[in-house]
Formats: C-alpha cells, structure tokens, sequence
C-alpha cells in the first residue's frame, strides 16, 4: 500500500528494524487480508446458465421430489467434502447439484449452491471461477429481491475483487452492500460492510479513514455478539495502526483479538493476530516477547498439523535472530525452512532461503 493520512494525536514511531520493516511491507501487499466470506459455501464453471433468464419460482410437482432430495444430498455431501479439506470433490458434488436445480428451476436453492461453489473454488485459489458464481449469486439475491442475502454476496465479492487487486470496483460493490444494510436497519451487515470498507480504505492508502470505519464496525459487530467478526475486525484495526507506527494501540488491538480468537478456537485469526504482534513487539525492542509468542505459533502449527504454518514460524524466527545479530541461529531456523519449503514443493520459497542462507555465511 502507499503511505496513507495518519491519525492525528498519535505517536508515529520510525521502523527502524529490517523485520519490522519487512512484516509490514507484507501487510501492505495484503498478505494478512482475511477474505471476510460471511455466508460462502460454493463455486460454479463459467458457463453455467445465466440466472437472469430463469424462471423465478421452483417447480413443486411431486415427481420433482427426488430430484431435489437428490441434489440437497449432493449440496450436504459438498459441504462435508468441504470441511475435509477436499475442495475439489466439493466442486464435482455441488455442480452436479447445480444442474440438477436448474432443471427444476430452484433458484434460491442454485443461490446457496452458488455459495458452496465459491468457497470450493477460492480454497483451491480459482480466482476467476470464484468471481463468476459470486456474481450469479448476487443476481440472484437481486432477482428475488432478496436483500439480506445481496448484503452478503455483495461482500463476498468486494472482498474477492480487493484480493484480485481492484480495490476501486471492491469498494464500490462493498458500499453497495453497506446501503441496503443501512435501509433495512441490519446491524450484522453494516458491520460486516464497514469492516470490509476499512480494509478496502486502508488498500488504498488513507489509514486514518480505514481505522474509523473499522472502529465503528467494531461496535455493529459487538451489538450482534458476533465473536468471528469481531475478531477480524480487531484484526483489521491492528494492522492499521502497524502500518501507521502506532505500538501501543497495535498491541491493544492484536492481543484483543488473539485472546478472543484463542477462547472461540479461531486458529487462522489466532495466528493473524499473533503474527502482528510478533511484529510490534520486535519494532520497539520487546524480542523476548515476540520469541515467547513465536513459539506460541509453532503449538499452534503443530496441533493443526500444518507444515505451512510450521514454515512460516521458522522463517519469522530466522528473521527475528537475524534483527538481533544472531546469525548462526538465524541460519539454522533457516535451513529448517528450507526443508519443509522443499518439502511443500515451493521452488519460489526455496530459492529465497538459498539466498538467504549465502548471503548469511560471511556474517
């Protein structure tokens, strides 16, 4: 991201430090954006049929009945598929449901397994895909006047046009959303929209503005006890206030958000947090904490079972015994990454260490 507007009345330390300096230059490339996809659960092929030449009502002839029981089957089998890590069989089953809809001309249910699709096809990184049934879901919603669920299919779109690159159009479509959730009074997707909007703002470089909109959200989103959304949001607003050098309210909001995500077992925004604070504490010379919550990672890898979250501790520490003029442990913590990077498969990480650890041995 380019340098934004700082909030006044705030404290801007310099990044003095090449971790600290590296750490946010990953936030600015939106390494740590977490797609917010409050209601995904599908993805579908380019050229299913275009839902606004459908017919609006599903058919309820009883011969239709074990069709439909069929493809509810095959959504429930999806989202099984899902929850194991097999996004691929996730597509086969909820396509087969999809066509399966359309002949009976369910179009609420093709909206839900539209949903599924998307989720599917974002796991396996179908970026296009993914884009293509978030627009079919959403003219669905629009097509049945269905406004609560354009709310979310309008930020699951945002949220995935901001993490192609498009922060323009992300906004837009997000803002859109956020004025329905307005009209209607629905506290849940305001605040969701505004925790979106803050993270398409801070994308854009105005850090002032991306932290009031994440403040405000942050009140939405505890009005409705929404722990998994108030915990991204916390999230949000850490990495603002890194960005900007402000410290103390970094920590503040980071370690809110691990505690939170720690008691609701949300590891990937644990690790969020605990990656940001790792970063904080290392700016302002706090190394023994950040070490301490290095290792809280590593448990978390471990119990996750998780050799990409194991690579991304061991890479952290090498960068953080690096900052402090430890080179030798440096070098081992990067040779550990090594071998899980060629382990993964990663030729692109596995490069990198291989410069790393060179450019290590004179030192």
């Amino acid at each position: 991201m380019k340098q934004g507007n700082f909030l006044s009345g705030h404290t801007i330390l310099n990044l003095n430090s090449n971790l600290a300096k590296q750490q946010v230059n990953k936030l600015k490339h939106g390494s740590f954006y977490v797609l917010l996809f409050a209601c995904l659960l599908s993805s579908t092929a380019a050229n299913a049929i275009d839902i606004t030449k459908q017919i609006q009502r599903p058919l309820n002839n009883s011969a239709e009945l074990p069709l439909r029981e069929e493809a509810d089957r095959l959504v429930r089998l999806g989202r099984q598929q899902y929850a194991s890590g097999y996004a691929d069989k996730t597509i086969e089953s909820g396509l087969q449901a999809l066509e399966i809809y359309h002949s009976i001309r369910d179009i609420n249910a093709q909206g839900v397994t539209y949903d599924l699709l998307a989720s599917a096809y974002i796991k396996l990184g179908n970026i296009q895909e993914a884009e293509d049934v978030l627009r079919r879901r959403v003219g669905i919603a629009r097509d049945n006047q269905d406004f609560q669920n354009q709310i979310f299919a309008l930020n699951n779109l945002g949220t995935l046009l901001l993490q192609k690159g498009e922060p323009k159009a992300a906004g837009q479509t997000i803002n859109d959303a956020l004025v329905i959730a307005r009209n209607l009074g629905n506290i849940e997707g305001q605040g969701l929209s505004l925790s979106n909007l803050s993270l398409v703002t801070a994308r854009l470089g105005d850090y002032n503005q991306a932290i009031k909109l994440a403040e405000t959200a942050l009140i939405f989103r505890r009005q409705t006890g929404n722990v998994i959304g108030e915990v991204n949001t916390l999230n949000n607003l850490g990495e603002a206030y890194l960005i900007v050098g402000d410290y103390e309210n970094t920590i503040g909001n980071y370690g809110a958000a691990m505690r939170l995500a720690k008691i609701n077992f949300d590891r990937p925004n644990e690790l969020r947090a605990i990656d940001g604070l790792v970063t904080a504490h290392s700016a302002v010379g706090r190394y023994e904490r950040a070490f301490e919550l290095l290792e809280q990672r590593l448990n978390i890898a471990k119990f996750l079972n998780s050799p990409t979250e194991e690579f991304k501790y061991f890479i952290s520490s090498g960068e953080l015994y690096e900052k402090i003029g430890n080179y030798g442990k440096a070098r081992n913590f990067y040779q550990q990454a090594l071998s899980l990077a060629r382990n993964l498969d990663d030729i692109k990480q596995e490069a990198k260490l291989l410069y790393r650890i060179n450019e290590l041995q004179g030192r």
